[in-house]
């Protein structure tokens, strides 16, 4: 199949993504970010734009502080190259602490079927005041 038609089956999507990224330990991260996101990829959150390296910086940062989690998707939609959902993280970081956020995520697909866009604000449900920007931390 060529990337130009990309199946859904072929997509990636939020939930693996994330477990890739976080709750997968020994894989690279840049191997990681590459099943899931094109060389193109931006992302928003909570008003905040970065590139892709900025977001792998945030990502490196997130494994050091993050030990365990799941993802649990409430809402999902995909149509065409566009993609929506809802969903609720829960993480265990390093200290034993839990932090639980829900995020509203608008995103578009490159034609290989990797995130090119996402845009997303986040809402902490449970945590400390100190981990309300954990979706962007650094």
């Amino acid at each position: 199949m060529t990337p130009a038609t990309a199946t859904p089956t072929s997509r990636t999507d939020i939930a693996t993504a994330l477990t890739d990224l976080l709750f997968t330990p020994g894989l690279e991260l840049t191997e990681a970010v590459d099943r899931h996101f094109a060389p193109d990829y931006r992302q928003r959150t909570d008003g905040r734009w970065d590139d892709r390296d900025a977001f792998m910086a945030h990502i490196a940062h997130l494994r050091t502080i993050v030990t365990d989690g799941s993802v649990q998707v409430l809402d999902e939609l995909a149509q065409g190259d566009r993609y929506a959902d809802r969903h609720v993280i829960d993480v265990v970081k390093a200290d034993g602490s839990t932090v639980r956020t829900e995020v509203y995520l608008f995103a578009e697909f490159a034609p290989d079927g990797r995130f090119r866009r996402i845009e997303e604000t986040t809402l902490m449900l449970e945590g400390a005041d100190a981990d309300r920007g954990l979706g962007s931390a650094r």
